[in-house]
């Protein structure tokens, strides 16, 4: 069998997102991702969360919902657009477990003032879809704080309370997003680690009941 390069592997880094900018700007809707920006937070939020999401879940949201997928012009152009979201959320998965320090977000910027803006919406709105998308279950007070940093940005309701900010509070608002996606991904990754070693650690069927009781498992506090 021949093995077919990726198109991938030719392209740098920034014309990889700029095809991913592109492609969702030329296939997107009212109600689909149309930025690397909004993706970026999508993705984020998708590995962040407390449970393993699959692509058949998550992948129709990119375009708006189930049976909004675009007509590719060509089955290579498809391909190489899922290669490139797979390859950004792995990539965004293994930041966030061995360098979270080094997470980015891609925010869009406003350079036509003397300073630059940082523009967060698009983020946070991807990040609060990818949220929505994973079920994610009430959080603990101090982790709610933390979420919210990204809903003020990412949830319509609360875009009259942004009016009311200064361009300095907004900006600080904004500083917030990071250390939030951050502190969101290491609970639900401890989370995840202890559910996996409580699972591991079960004993099985026929061994011996861990109560005490002397009878087999299956036939005790498994029942």
């Amino acid at each position: 069998m021949i093995k077919r390069e990726s198109p991938l592997s030719e392209m740098s880094d920034e014309e990889v997102w700029d095809f991913l900018d592109s492609t969702l700007l030329k296939y997107g809707n009212d109600d689909s991702l149309l930025s690397l920006s909004a993706l970026d937070g999508f993705l984020t939020a998708i590995v962040s969360g407390p449970t393993l999401v699959p692509p058949s879940q998550w992948y129709p949201l990119l375009w708006g919902g189930q049976g909004r997928e675009p007509e590719w012009e060509s089955e290579q152009e498809m391909r190489t657009f899922m290669e490139a979201v797979m390859l950004h959320m792995n990539t965004l998965a293994s930041i966030l477990v061995e360098r979270p320090n080094e997470l980015e977000a891609m925010f869009n910027v406003n350079t036509s003032t003397d300073s630059e803006i940082l523009i967060a919406e698009d983020w946070c709105f991807g990040y609060m879809l990818g949220v929505d998308v994973g079920q994610w279950p009430p959080l603990p007070d101090e982790l709610e704080t933390w979420l919210f940093a990204i809903k003020l940005h990412g949830r319509e309701e609360n875009f009259p309370l942004l009016s009311e900010l200064t361009l300095e509070e907004h900006q600080n608002t904004v500083a917030d997003i990071e250390p939030a996606a951050r502190s969101l991904h290491a609970f639900w990754l401890a989370q995840r680690s202890a559910k996996h070693q409580a699972v591991s650690e079960r004993p099985g069927r026929n061994d011996v009941c861990p109560c005490g009781s002397g009878k087999k498992y299956k036939r005790c506090c498994l029942q």
